[in-house]
């Protein structure tokens, strides 16, 4: 027997959607969204210099042209036909004894791009299957968000900007009394990021048990990287090791953003790394040493989070993340971290997300907390 939930009635979909709808944020967005994906920067540009009617034209005619390049050679010809016979509508009427019929061509130039619209309505939801089935696999790969492990309080937290994204947070027990945790950004974002980001976990995963240290890790991991993967393609890293009985931590940064260390004194931004992965062939990659005391915190953030922008074009900058940070201390990871989240919502409101967002929020402890 099928649900009304598989066979939803029309009417009913039709009145949830305009109850839902608010013409006033939905609309706009959408076609900010719209704008951003199909016309480019140079464009935007030139369309700032305009005076807004001239700026209204150029935009539907840009619109509407790159609409048009995108479809498949055939789709455009239907909509060629379509627009055509539509412009150019007639009205014909068949008549006999008994029967007067009256055709408009414009029911079968509405009939074409109706076609047009379901044909890539499908390659969107076979397009969109398929990401979700690879945002699925990201998600199994990552680890707990709140590893336990005796002395520290850790909570993980990554959120693409899309269905599937090119950050990385990763976790594991690399031997009895050692533990790793690493973040990285691989350069660029959707599918093709994904799946460089895949060979980076696999590859950290398979080497990080058998180096003699962060430094050699790393330095492994840009020789793997460089060699197997495209050219233009380049990868942020820095990795944390770390053991239940010390408040010592190895750290080293391959082209990432600094770490931040929190104190009941301050915030400190640690100091910048080395160059990212996969641009220079070799490479030797320095190690660096922190201590964490008791309650102190370690934050390793990507660049969606100073980058986050709001609908007025500010970013959300390392500034008030800092203000942020000034306000936490005391506060469990998994609490700093919702802050920094509810801050970065709040900032950029109805804003599209255009970066994937991750973090690691470390804290020593004095035992084991649950979070």
């Amino acid at each position: 027997m099928q649900t009304t939930t598989n066979n939803p009635k029309i009417g009913q979909v039709l009145r949830d959607d305009f109850r839902n709808l608010d013409f006033k944020r939905d609309i706009p967005k959408d076609y900010r969204a719209m704008r951003d994906f199909f016309i480019d920067d140079e464009k935007k540009a030139r369309l700032k210099e305009m005076r807004r009617f001239k700026r209204w034209i150029y935009t539907g005619i840009w619109l509407l042209k790159s609409l048009f390049l995108k479809l498949t050679p055939a789709r455009r010809v239907l909509l060629t036909l379509g627009v055509v016979i539509l412009l150019t509508s007639e009205s014909f009427n068949f008549r006999n004894d008994s029967v007067n019929i009256s055709v408009n061509t414009s029911i079968l130039s509405s009939v074409i791009l109706l076609f047009i619209l379901m044909l890539e309505l499908k390659d969107k939801l076979i397009a969109h299957t398929e990401l979700g089935e690879g945002k699925a696999v990201q998600e199994a790969l990552m680890p707990e968000r709140s590893p336990q492990v005796p002395g520290w309080s850790l909570y993980l937290y990554t959120k693409t900007a899309n269905e599937v994204g090119g950050d990385l947070v990763d976790f594991q027990k690399t031997g009895p009394e050692t533990y790793l945790a690493s973040l990285a950004d691989v350069a660029g974002k959707g599918l093709k990021a994904a799946l460089v980001t895949s060979k980076l976990q696999s590859t950290l995963r398979a080497l990080s048990t058998e180096s003699s240290s962060l430094s050699n890790l790393a330095a492994k991991i840009n020789a793997v990287f460089h060699r197997d993967t495209i050219r233009t393609m380049f990868a942020s890293l820095l990795c944390i090791e770390f053991s239940p009985g010390s408040g010592g931590l190895g750290l080293v940064n391959a082209g990432h953003l600094p770490p931040v260390k929190v104190t009941a004194s301050g915030v400190e931004e640690l100091g910048k790394g080395d160059p990212a992965i996969g641009i220079i062939p070799e490479i030797t990659y320095s190690q660096q040493s922190i201590q964490l005391g008791e309650g102190e915190v370690l934050v390793v953030y990507s660049d969606g989070l100073p980058d986050a922008k709001n609908i007025h074009g500010e970013f959300f900058g390392t500034s008030r993340l800092f203000d942020i940070l000034r306000r936490s201390h005391g506060l469990s990871t998994s609490q700093i971290a919702d802050n920094i989240l509810y801050s970065v919502q709040s900032f950029i409101g109805e804003e599209k997300v255009y970066d994937d967002l991750s973090m690691i929020v470390m804290k020593r402890t004095s035992s084991p907390i649950t979070i």
